[in-house]
């Protein structure tokens, strides 16, 4: 949403919208999809076009919902009050994303260097006395099939710069913005998309890669879940964040942002960023330890 404003003087003290349909529209979508997921899991054929629907009608609601929303900005309902309310909401959004990240590397740290030293030591050698506890080899003998680990070379290591280049182009087009040169904004913000783009490319290549070659797979034992948890959570949000950045560059193409009132960009430039920092400990930690 972006808090721009025709004329600040205009604004109201602090916009208080009408009775609205679409949180409760965006509820039921949300129940669902969720059902129709739960059913479409356990085996019931109706599941999958629940499932389907319910997306299909979260997308829809989100797109009416929003484009409300940016009317109202338009219009010049948003004050300063507004920008401040959406720079927490924001705020509070990325923290409880950096606690959702935080979940799973707390889940692979425990994994790695609490569970697996302790079912490898003297105490339990009696019921598994082959299991070395080896970080990337599995489980006891019999429990997992053989897989091959990924390591950063090539892909991880092309995504990293593909995205720490993306970071870099979205601050020029930030500037760019800042500075009233939409053109430029919309070009530096198209390659910011478009990297993003090229990487959940190669993602998907790398995913295919471990299935075909490496047989690594999310049932590859605590390594291959942790991997795709926390790999596929990341390109996930990669995804979003260019759908994001994408609605942001055709409203800068539109004309709605100005150089000094333009959170719609600013806080998809944060969600942005937030992907990028996850992605450099993530390449770390899952990728070269």
């Amino acid at each position: 949403m972006s808090s721009q404003h025709v004329s600040a003087g205009n604004a109201p003290y602090y916009f208080v919208p009408g009775p609205s349909q679409w949180p409760v529209l965006t509820g039921a979508s949300l129940l669902l999809t969720m059902a129709g997921a739960s059913a479409w899991v356990n085996g019931y054929g109706w599941g999958m076009y629940a499932n389907l629907l319910g997306i299909f009608s979260a997308l829809v609601v989100l797109y009416k919902w929003f484009g409300e929303a940016f009317r109202e900005s338009e219009s010049g309902l948003y004050s300063a009050r507004i920008d401040v309310s959406f720079r927490w909401s924001m705020s509070f959004f990325i923290f409880s994303e950096v606690m959702f990240f935080a979940g799973f590397f707390g889940a692979l740290f425990y994994a790695r260097s609490i569970s697996m030293p302790w079912l490898a030591d003297l105490d339990h050698k009696f019921i598994w006395p082959e299991y070395a506890g080896i970080w990337g080899t599995g489980g006891p003998a019999g429990t997992i099939e053989k897989f091959s680990t990924m390591g950063p070379w090539p892909i991880p290591t092309i995504n990293t710069a593909l995205l720490l280049t993306s970071g870099v182009t979205l601050t020029i087009a930030h500037h760019a913005l800042i500075m009233g040169q939409r053109n430029k904004t919309a070009i530096w913000l198209f390659a910011t998309v478009l990297l993003g783009a090229i990487f959940m490319g190669f993602q998907a290549y790398e995913y295919s890669h471990a299935y075909s070659e490496l047989n690594l797979k999310l049932t590859s034992g605590v390594y291959g879940s942790t991997f795709f948890m926390l790999t596929g959570f990341h390109g996930f949000h990669v995804t979003l964040g260019a759908i994001m950045l994408s609605v942001v560059l055709y409203r800068v193409m539109r004309g709605d942002f100005k150089p000094d009132h333009h959170f719609g960009f600013e806080g998809a430039a944060w969600y942005w960023h937030f992907v990028d920092v996850v992605w450099l400990g993530l390449y770390v930690v899952v990728y070269w330890l």
